[in-house]
């Protein structure tokens, strides 16, 4: 009897744990290129007006950059080839026809991590209709991956912050492969040299008087961006300084970081007096505890390349940040 009891406790015991397992599924490691996303769909499709309409949305001009460049990177293939190693990319926008019009988003659906987004629609329109109208809930639901992807990537070899977190009470993950270059009180300039120029980050504090809320913003933050290129980071060559591209009106949003209202200005900056000039990418966020503004700005100093992943590189940095 006794016996009996204990095998069936071991049965019992090797059901739940398989359980368990079920519970925890075993998925692969997700692949693919920061940026990249491959559309599943039947070759019609993709070369009628369903494909256009995807193409508007994902591969949408990036702000502030001084050439065009797609959002994203896109790689098309039919719905019957995507099986196997196929289905561990990363982010993955599939085109169901002939189905009820809906857009769902699914996590780790094969692979891990994972945003795998279904559009379907009875017709051609319905599909259009669904990607039009999700579009932004597309393109964030990606975003958030590859930021998430480029941050993990970042933490493999993290640079010590220790002497950001003494001076300005902030800590900011990048990668060892930026130094320090300048620090001046609260001032600090980071860098990383690339084979074509430099991708620089600055972090410093102004007061929280020194940006209006509203229309005043975006005025307020190309002085104070401005006034800190003419004393911070100057050119080789006699009187050039960094300042804000006239030319080129930026584009400023509200967001939020560490949980703070944050305005985030993308534009372009060029060398005064001298022949340099690329993308900008500035968060002002607002830390109303210690009555100031914590800006962190990353730019990039890239001729004749594309600078989308190196822009994506500095937010995704910057984004990492935790105000102490």
């Amino acid at each position: 009897m006794i016996k009996n009891i204990l095998g069936i406790l071991l049965i019992a015991t090797l059901l739940l744990g398989c359980d368990d397992k079920n519970a925890q599924r075993i998925v692969p490691q997700s692949s693919g290129n920061i940026n990249s996303v491959v559309v599943v769909s039947d070759n019609l499709l993709w070369e009628n007006s369903v494909g256009e309409a995807i193409r508007d949305i994902l591969a949408a001009s990036v702000e502030g950059l001084s050439k065009d460049e797609p959002q994203f990177s896109m790689s098309q293939m039919p719905t019957e080839v995507f099986s196997g190693f196929a289905k561990n990319n990363r982010t993955v926008l599939k085109i169901e026809k002939g189905k009820e019009a809906a857009t769902q988003i699914a996590r780790d659906a094969y692979a891990r991590p994972q945003t795998l987004v279904v559009i379907s629609g009875q017709t051609n329109a319905e599909i259009i209709e669904q990607i039009k109208t999700n579009s932004v809930k597309i393109i964030n639901a990606f975003k958030k991956t590859e930021l998430k992807e480029r941050q993990r990537r970042t933490s493999k070899s993290l640079f010590n912050d220790s002497q950001i977190r003494e001076k300005l009470g902030v800590s900011l993950q990048f990668p060892t492969a930026y130094r320090i270059a300048k620090t001046e009180g609260d001032f600090f300039w980071i860098r990383r040299d690339i084979e074509t120029g430099n991708v620089d980050l600055l972090v410093y504090e102004i007061p929280l008087s020194s940006i209006r809320k509203g229309d005043s913003a975006v005025v307020d933050i190309v002085r104070v961006r401005d006034s800190v290129g003419k004393i911070h980071i100057e050119g080789a060559l006699e009187n050039s300084y960094m300042a804000t591209e006239p030319a080129f009106t930026p584009f400023i949003s509200n967001v939020i970081i560490d949980n703070k209202p944050t305005f985030e200005t993308r534009g372009l900056w060029d060398l005064k007096n001298a022949f340099m000039s690329g993308p900008f990418l500035n968060y002002a966020i607002e830390d109303k505890v210690n009555n100031r503004y914590i800006i962190v700005e990353g730019y990039v100093f890239a001729p004749s390349i594309s600078k989308r992943d190196y822009v994506f590189e500095l937010e995704s940095i910057i984004k990492s940040i935790a105000i102490k």
